[in-house]
C-alpha cells in the first residue's frame, strides 16, 4: 500500500494523517468489516477523508460518500482523497442520510448531546446495512478520564470543531440499536490511553 500521507500538505496534515494510519488500528479493522461487502459506505464525520483514501489504497470498490459537518475538512478531502467513486460533502451528521448502505462513525457520536446521538443512531439504522462505530466509552476508567482530557485539548486548540463533549455508554449505544441488530465489541486501544471500543452492528436475520 501506497504512503497515504504523502498526498496531504506538507507540514502539519502530513505529519497528522502519516501518524494516524500508522498507529490507530481502526483502519484496519473497519475494512476487514467491510472488504466483503458490495454495498456503498457512508462515512459521517468523515474528516479529510483518512478512511476513504484508505479503503481505496486496500482494494475497496464500493461507493463511498464523505459526510463532515467542518467545511475547511472537506475542501481537503475533495482535493486529496476524492479518488474514483468516493465523494465528499458538507453535512450535519443528524440529517438523513443520502443514500442506502453501510455506515462508519468513527469517533463522532461524543459531540452530540444524547438525544442527537439517538437520531444519528437512528438514520444509521435506516440506511438498511452494517453500522462500524469508534468512539471512547465513559465507563469512569483512567482511560475514559485521559480520553476526555485530550478531546477537551483538542477542542480547545482548535482542530475539532464541537459544542460539546459527551461520551457514550455502552448501554446508551447498545440500547439504540436493540432487537434489530446484533452486536460485536472490542477494544481498539492501539498504542494510545485512549478507551476507544469498536462496535459492529450487524441486521438481526
Amino acid at each position: 500500500m501506497s504512503d497515504i500521507a504523502s498526498r496531504y500538505p506538507r507540514g502539519f496534515l502530513r505529519s497528522y494523517v502519516r501518524a494516524k494510519v500508522a498507529s490507530d488500528p481502526v483502519y484496519s479493522a473497519v475494512f476487514e468489516n467491510l472488504r466483503d461487502t458490495n454495498e456503498p459506505v457512508i462515512d459521517v464525520g468523515c474528516g479529510v477523508g483518512i478512511l476513504p483514501l484508505y479503503l481505496r489504497e486496500r482494494g475497496f470498490t464500493a461507493p463511498i460518500a464523505g459526510l463532515d459537518h467542518d467545511a475547511g475538512k472537506i475542501e481537503v478531502a475533495q482535493r486529496i482523497a476524492a479518488v474514483d467513486g468516493v465523494t465528499f460533502r458538507v453535512a450535519d451528521a443528524r440529517a438523513p442520510l443520502p443514500t442506502r448502505g453501510n455506515v462508519v462513525l468513527l469517533d463522532v457520536l461524543h459531540y452530540f448531546s444524547t438525544d442527537d446521538q439517538a437520531v444519528i443512531l437512528r438514520n444509521a439504522a435506516q440506511a438498511g446495512g452494517m453500522i462500524v462505530i469508534r468512539d471512547g466509552i465513559r465507563d469512569g476508567s483512567w482511560r475514559y478520564r485521559a480520553t476526555y482530557v485530550q478531546e477537551t485539548l483538542s477542542r480547545l486548540g482548535g482542530w475539532l470543531k464541537a459544542e460539546r463533549l459527551n461520551f457514550p455508554t455502552r448501554e446508551s449505544l447498545k440500547g439504540a440499536l436493540n432487537g434489530d441488530f446484533t452486536v460485536e465489541e472490542r477494544p481498539m486501544f492501539g498504542r494510545s490511553p485512549f478507551n476507544n471500543y469498536l462496535f459492529v452492528f450487524r441486521r438481526a436475520s
